[in-house]
């Protein structure tokens, strides 16, 4: 066991990474791997929701899976009717800032089920 001196000693002799030598890594692992189906996938905006995220995602009241919409650019909870919205690629989960859909949509859903 290190007494507190020793431990003062050990930890004073070694220094943390800069945030900058940090991001360098980082991109360049990022850089180094090529995506899988890079190939396959059509050019998309830099800033473009990321489909795969559905997989993760889930409404943070219902817990339930989220539906993205791209002509709003939001995701939606069908059954609660709120709609969350992706700005600059980012999904804003915060239900605050989440807005109230239209009952148009709630009654549309209704004739289809009858």
């Amino acid at each position: 066991m290190l007494s507190a001196g020793r431990l003062g000693a050990v930890l004073r002799g070694t220094r943390a990474p800069s945030s900058s030598t940090v991001a360098r890594r980082c991109l360049r692992v990022s850089a180094s791997r090529p995506a899988a189906d890079e190939s396959e996938r059509p050019a998309e905006p830099p800033h473009a929701f990321d489909r795969a995220l559905l997989e993760f995602l889930v409404c943070p009241l219902s817990k339930k899976p989220l539906r993205y919409e791209a002509s709003t650019n939001e995701l939606i909870n069908d059954e609660l009717g709120i709609a969350y919205p992706v700005i600059d690629g980012i999904p804003n989960m915060i239900p605050q800032a989440a807005r109230m859909m239209a009952h148009q949509n709630k009654k549309q859903e209704d004739t289809e089920q009858h």
